[in-house]
């Protein structure tokens, strides 16, 4: 906790979000099979956060050591603090798998390693082996080469000490990659008497590990498993005579060979070897050298296999109609007249899809514009984008390179899009496009008019199943006028577009809610009523904390809830009072962003792709747009008392940062996420008795 500046430290807050996906491993009323992939969410987040937020604390540690304090922490006492919440973290990681694994022992399941194979495992993973294995294989004995080896971050790696005794003894180490990118992870064995078992890559490897040395006198052998993580920063050079694109190409490499940030490796391993591979890394202790147990890169069990247990997953919700969306009728035509607002996973991403793909062949619609920040490998949204293309439409994607981790994905889709005759805008020199928008003109009589569409998230399919967003549809001139603004801008970005309703960050976005807060405010102390309702993904910008904070300070009551980091300390005699935070972590990722103003009772509504941090406020381009339909506005208000009444996986925020479950004090059960798919069941249910 930061107490000179009244906040949570935003890496602390971020580990103790990661520790409510933590605590979905832990709870045994999850789905054993989801426990496990709650792991891999997990330990995918941890490798992220040391790619991306500790590679850049080390960073200033090593280059700039007069660096004073990063939000009132200096970074070494920082550094320290985030390695004590690790181990910490680590620990319960490790009981909680232990756990799981007794629990599916239970269930008939059964992870084995190499030293548990009874005889006809053996003969299967012996051919395995040599039929799948080998053949990929790259060992190196260590004394063979100059130096160390390259350490690819996202692998692990096998290190080896080798004996042999033939024809004098001696001792070697030895370094095999697991080629988990041409291999699956995980082996599914033959059962046996109802009984599943499955071994992991590495100790298949670990079973035949005679026949990769034997040839050179080497027949006893130990191993232990090892990983790096690199910093995943972009370093781009300042040559003008290269474009976005091949400075991002040239930063994506450059990553490849990033500084070390994290070492991890099994506990037990033998400390000469782990001394040696310390001393020729270079690595040291502000290394992060983290202990774990025998297995690491855990991010795989993101895709443990199924293993046809349906009970041991959770039950798949079909994602449902909505009820203005009619097969004999088009979706342009629908919200000609009326507002719609999709809620994925609830409802059918496919909805917009159709709307893109009706739009392709659609005699009427002469142009199509969209932004790109991450799309699904085989997306069907940027193929009927092609498609329009090619039925003679004006196609324009904007098209964001420097999205983390999806770089390389999106440099792509560009070249697969220009080749289709698509025009393709690389967003904005020093601004991330952060906006999630959608623009069709369709020529209607003697007039163009707009359609638009305006997301919380990215037009990703595979997101979609997964990810909680809002996309609103609308042909309301107001909204689709000004999104076809932004395109104009995107194009020509040096012309002054004036937005009257949408909000556009990073010109207008933070004075905005300033406005919208002061407002609150103003009602407060004339003793009306006056209210915030905000959802977000994270809140760590400093003066809109401050700005929360007199808002409480003036009497105005704010709820939140807040999925990620939260850096506003709630519940604060004197400071923070009025406010009330949750955090919800289930079934899905909550990743839409809603706000709620009271106004003097006339509410205002908004949903935004922007949560409030200084680079969606300040270095991203972001749109958050005004609700006008009365019938969407109260359905946002329905989600959002919904899911304040969560006492399920509702967790409480507060400034310990302890992850309290929400008490029901007597009440039933009441989970969210599956009453917001009831609440859309019923919806469609009742239409559809209506209409008939």
């Amino acid at each position: 906790m930061n107490g000179e500046l009244k906040l949570i430290h935003r890496e602390i807050s971020w580990l103790s979000f990661n520790e409510r996906v933590l605590q979905e491993a832990q709870d045994p009323e999850v789905p054993l099979l989801e426990r496990i992939r709650f792991l891999g969410i997990f330990s995918n987040n941890l490798d992220e956060f040391f790619k991306v937020r500790v590679a850049t604390i080390k960073r200033i540690i090593d280059f700039q050591p007069r660096y004073k304090k990063i939000e009132g922490v200096r970074p070494k006492v920082l550094m320290n603090m985030i390695q004590k919440k690790v181990m910490q973290l680590q620990n319960k990681f490790e009981n909680t798998y232990h756990h799981i694994l007794g629990e599916l022992e239970k269930k008939g399941i059964f992870l084995i390693n190499e030293l548990m194979l009874n005889p006809f495992q053996v003969k299967f993973v012996k051919r395995y082996f040599k039929e799948h294995v080998f053949p990929v294989l790259s060992p190196i004995i260590l004394s063979n080469v100059d130096g160390f080896p390259y350490l690819r971050d996202k692998f692990i790696y096998l290190a080896i000490i080798l004996r042999g005794a033939d024809p004098k003894p001696k001792t070697d180490y030895a370094l095999i990659e697991v080629p988990t990118d041409i291999l699956p992870r995980f082996i599914v064995l033959p059962s046996e008497n109802e009984k599943k078992f499955v071994i992991l890559l590495e100790d298949v490897i670990r079973y035949n590990l005679d026949q990769v040395f034997a040839l050179f006198g080497f027949d006893q052998h130990d191993s232990w498993i090892i990983k790096l993580t690199r910093d995943a920063e972009l370093d781009m050079d300042n040559d003008i005579s290269k474009s976005l694109l091949e400075l991002i190409s040239s930063g994506i490499d450059n990553r490849k060979t990033g500084q070390p940030v994290r070492f991890v490796f099994d506990n037990s391993i033998a400390k000469d070897l782990l001394d040696y591979i310390v001393r020729k890394l270079n690595l040291d202790e502000d290394n992060n050298l983290i202990p774990g147990g025998r297995h690491h890169n855990f991010k795989d069990f993101m895709n443990f296999p199924k293993l046809d247990e349906d009970e041991l997953m959770y039950r798949r919700d079909v994602p449902l109609g909505h009820p203005m969306v009619r097969t004999n009728k088009s979706i342009t035509d629908t919200i000609a007249g009326k507002d719609i607002l999709l809620h994925v996973p609830y409802h059918d991403f496919n909805i917009f899809v159709r709307l893109l793909q009706e739009a392709s062949i659609d005699p009427l619609v002469r142009e199509i514009a969209i932004t790109v920040y991450r799309v699904a490998k085989d997306s069907r949204v940027l193929n009927a984008i092609i498609n329009a293309a090619r039925n003679g439409k004006k196609t324009t994607v904007v098209i964001e390179l420097q999205a983390r981790f999806d770089e390389e994905a999106n440099i792509s889709w560009s070249h697969k899009l220009e080749e289709a005759g698509v025009k393709v805008v690389f967003g904005m020199p020093g601004l991330k496009v952060h906006a999630k928008l959608l623009c069709i003109e369709r020529k209607e009589g003697n007039k163009t008019r707009c359609y638009a569409c305006v997301g919380t998230g990215n037009f990703h399919e595979e997101n979609a199943a997964v990810y909680s967003d809002l996309f609103l549809l609308t042909g309301d001139a107001r909204i689709a006028g000004d999104v076809k603004k932004v395109f104009d801008f995107f194009e020509n970005p040096y012309r002054n577009y004036v937005y009257r309703h949408i909000i556009k960050s990073p010109l207008h976005l933070r004075r905005k809610m300033y406005n919208l807060i002061d407002n609150e405010i103003k009602n407060a102390r004339a003793g009306k009523e006056a209210y915030i309702i905000l959802k977000l993904n994270s809140l760590v910008d400093n003066e809109i904390i401050y700005k929360l904070y007199q808002a409480n300070n003036a009497g105005v009551r704010i709820k939140m809830i807040v999925r990620g980091i939260c850096s506003l300390m709630p519940g604060v005699p004197g400071l923070s009072e009025n406010v009330e935070a949750v955090s919800i972590v289930d079934k899905y990722l909550e990743h839409s962003r809603i706000m709620i103003f009271c106004n003097n009772g006339n509410e205002k509504y908004y949903i935004s792709s922007a949560d409030w941090m200084t680079r969606n406020l300040d270095r991203r381009i972001e749109v958050s747009c005004p609700i006008y339909d009365r019938n969407v506005q109260q359905e946002l208000k329905d989600i959002i008392n919904i899911q304040l009444k969560d006492n399920v996986k509702a967790r409480v925020i507060n400034c310990t940062q302890s992850n309290e479950y929400v008490k029901g004090n007597g009440q039933e059960a009441y989970r969210s996420q599956k009453k917001l798919y009831e609440y859309y069941r019923n919806n469609l249910q009742h239409h559809n008795v209506r209409n008939h």
